[in-house]
């Protein structure tokens, strides 16, 4: 067979292989997309399921939705994707919180490393230390040596047992040999409203959700728990330059999908998000939030969460904590 023959016959068998794979990849998405949301608006979830939400519909050349499906921490959302079908049409966006629901409940009506496919993360920002400000202690260094010297005076704020607030400020007190009095709210709008108020003097609060009080001088941030400072808190340490290397905790959002979604669907979603997030205008809006965009891959996201799950059951564990 000559050459020429030879290579007709490759392109035509790469031709043809092209058409069988196209011809098996799943027409996706021939629908309207919802993005299930477990919190309510104005939340840091819903914040950038929205910001995401019209660049993906253009993307995708079909509608997509943000669907809050609020209550229960963010498991009935869960439960209802879980339940969806597995073709790229119902996903589900979650926060940092979503890797410890098998440790704050154990009685789940769906297994998160069964029921669910990651997709990507989207963003993550620190958690920001902040204080109400009839706390005398202005600065970290300072605000350790107060809590030291006077142990259970103080009171932190989380929005629930097993939230990010609550396991990173018990993770704090390991490290730093301190004691707070840990005191749990049903969600992060009296959390934050007694903050402010005083009626607590500390909370472990997402950047993004700390900036405009930081910014208008009704909180304190003391210091930053990322592994690097981000531009929108530049002026605040993070707690590994102050002294506690290794410690770092970051809030994220993420994209799930039910399980048995076609692994294409799934990438041509991760891509997709990878574009918007890359794209210099889009970064920017995170950066002036507090937030760095992510969109990794699927297998780099599971290892995240079992990293994560791993970190904390330990936590729960050597503390003894309660999460009821």
């Amino acid at each position: 067979m000559s050459f020429s023959i030879l290579s007709r016959a490759l392109v035509a068998c790469t031709l043809l292989w092209g058409m069988a794979a196209q011809a098996q990849a799943p027409a996706w998405p021939t629908k309207p997309v919802r993005l299930v949301v477990g919190f309510p608006p104005g939340g840091i979830v819903d914040t950038v399921a929205r910001q995401l939400q019209p660049r993906l519909q253009a993307a995708l050349g079909q509608t997509v939705i943000v669907d809050n499906r609020s209550g229960a921490g963010g498991t009935l959302a869960g439960a209802e994707v879980a339940r969806a079908a597995p073709d790229g049409h119902t996903l589900l966006m979650v926060f940092d919180s979503y890797a410890t629901y098998p440790l704050v409940y154990p009685k789940l009506s769906f297994d998160i490393a069964k029921d669910l496919q990651p997709v990507t993360q989207v963003a993550s920002n620190p958690l920001v230390l902040v204080v109400n400000p009839k706390v005398e202690a202005k600065d970290f260094v300072r605000f350790v040596g107060l809590l030291k010297a006077q142990p259970g005076r103080l009171n932190y704020a989380s929005v629930g047992p097993g939230s990010s607030n609550h396991l990173t400020a018990e993770y704090f007190k390991a490290v730093s040999g301190t004691f707070v009095t840990h005191i749990p709210y049903r969600g992060g709008g009296p959390a934050q409203q007694d903050l402010l108020g005083g009626q607590v003097e500390m909370m472990f609060l997402s950047a993004v959700l700390a900036q405009p009080h930081v910014n208008a001088g009704r909180l304190h941030a003391l210091a930053q728990t990322g592994a690097q400072r981000v531009a929108a808190y530049a002026d605040v340490p993070t707690v590994a330059e102050s002294g506690y290397p290794g410690f770092e905790v970051n809030s994220w959002v993420g994209l799930l999908a039910p399980a048995g979604t076609p692994r294409a669907v799934v990438d041509r979603l991760q891509a997709e998000v990878r574009k918007i997030v890359t794209e210099p205008a889009f970064q920017q809006r995170l950066r002036e939030q507090g937030l760095t965009g992510i969109a990794n891959t699927p297998e780099q996201f599971a290892t995240v969460l079992r990293t994560e799950q791993d970190k904390w059951a330990r936590l729960v564990r050597e503390r003894r904590l309660s999460l009821e």
